[in-house]
């Protein structure tokens, strides 16, 4: 394939690459690029920021588990590309001057192109912003100053030039990739690369037959149905943030705690839920919503229970050639509480995740969907915690006699994340809670109690 972009305003026609060679690595190996950093090449420290641009916008990416056809169309700016031609500074560089924010330097071209993205995009919550990008010298402060010295400064004119090449790239449409995935059954699906990625630049596997999802626009699709939101599988998280942010706020603060700006803007809802990992974070909280999962095959559609998708781990309800085309998350009213516990606050994996739906009418329990991602070997339902609730009072004598139902719904393993016991512990501590946060009594780890 011919993979065709803009790079710091200049055109770009690559072909005979190998389809999983990453845009830093090319950068630096073959473009002598070598502002754009490698440190820890699997997407958290931020180093290898890249700005990328389409049709939907600007974003922050990781350069390191981005792969060359995937910026197809698009444009990118390194480092070298955000000042001017002429040395002109960025408002963003030259507030980084002003303000001593370079340190060793070396994390310093990932928090400027961060910066200069943000300021593109009329971002100002510069601690979300900047979470993906780690300084080793601890200089957040004057960062952060910079950023706050520099936001309301014009966009320059030179980042106008990034006008994408509107080109089209195979398979652009869900019809199209299910046969193109049906006559090539073991290729690897590969859309934000924020997992897959690591497969390449980690564990040096050749990945069969690549197969890029970023061009199908039957994935990238958002719609509301009236009974539910329907959420295309190559849906980018930060997209999905927005969208369930108004309807699930629990669920939202969870997303944005589990990937950096530059990982959500990667990561797609679909990859998250195919790769069927336990500890995956959104999987809970859809199971608790009594989400619906479609799934696509060249032979035809299917819809099932999202719970009913992970079979065992690493095994899912999935035959040759079909994949994940999108969830739907039904309308109901909010009462979904979702929890993640992790070594780390921010961008860390979890050790569980919990997430609780509970009807309570009268001050009785009429329903409960519960489901931890950590506590099995896939995301999995608590359903005899879920009947010993049912049907009781919500009280916390009520929650004290389910306790037992715990061990038959979950036996954890313990690994370097957590022990069993912690884990089995904490799932029931999590749900005493739910009961308070219901009443009323503030539950959150970021506020100190007197």
């Amino acid at each position: 394939m011919t993979i065709d972009f803009l790079l710091n305003g200049e055109s770009v026609s690559l072909s005979d690459v190998p389809p999983t060679t990453t845009l830093l690595d090319w950068l630096r190996e073959d473009q002598g690029m070598t502002g754009t950093k490698e440190g820890c090449n699997e997407g958290d420290c931020g180093a290898c920021t890249v700005m990328v641009t389409d049709q939907s916008g600007s974003k922050a990416l990781n350069a390191c588990i981005l792969f060359l056809p995937q910026l197809h169309g698009k444009a990118v700016r390194t480092v070298e590309g955000i000042a001017a031609p002429d040395g002109t500074l960025h408002p963003m560089q030259q507030a980084m001057v002003d303000h001593h924010g370079s340190q060793c330097g070396f994390c310093t071209p990932g928090f400027v192109v961060s910066m200069a993205t943000a300021h593109r995009n009329g971002a100002t919550d510069f601690d979300d912003v900047l979470a993906g990008n780690l300084c080793r010298c601890t200089g957040y402060a004057p960062i952060i100053r910079a950023a706050e010295a520099a936001k309301d400064a014009p966009v320059p004119d030179w980042l106008n030039d990034d006008l994408p090449k509107a080109t089209a790239n195979s398979p652009e449409t869900l019809d199209e990739l299910a046969r193109t995935y049906a006559a090539n059954p073991d290729a690897t699906l590969i859309a934000g690369a924020t997992d897959v990625g690591l497969w390449v630049t980690k564990q040096m596997r050749d990945l069969p037959a690549p197969i890029f999802l970023n061009r199908c626009r039957d994935l990238q699709q958002i719609e509301d149905t009236g009974e539910g939101l329907r959420i295309g599988a190559g849906v980018t998280m930060d997209r999905v943030l927005k969208a369930v942010q108004p309807l699930y706020p629990s669920y939202a603060e969870m997303i944005r705690r589990y990937g950096s700006a530059q990982v959500r803007n990667a990561a797609t809802i679909g990859g998250n839920i195919a790769n069927g990992s336990p500890i995956g974070d959104n999987p809970p909280a859809l199971i608790a919503l009594g989400t619906t999962l479609h799934l696509h095959h060249v032979d035809g559609a299917r819809d099932l229970p999202i719970e009913d998708f992970f079979l065992d781990y690493g095994k899912q309800d999935r035959r040759a050639g079909e994949l994940v085309a999108g969830v739907t998350i039904p309308h109901q009213p909010d009462r979904l509480k979702v929890y993640k516990i992790s070594k780390r606050f921010d961008q860390d994996i979890s050790a569980l995740c919990g997430a609780f739906n509970l009807t309570v009418e009268d001050g009785i329990v009429t329903n409960a969907r519960i489901a931890f991602g950590g506590m099995a070997g896939t995301p999995k339902r608590a359903p005899h915690v879920e009947a010993a609730l049912t049907g009781q009072p919500w009280t916390l004598d009520s929650i004290a006699m389910a306790d037992a139902a715990w061990a038959a719904d979950f036996t954890p393993m313990s690994d370097m994340r957590a022990s069993s016991d912690y884990r089995l512990t904490t799932a029931k501590n999590l749900l005493h809670r739910v009961y308070l946060e219901y009443t009323g009594q503030s539950s959150t780890v970021l506020e100190v109690q007197p």
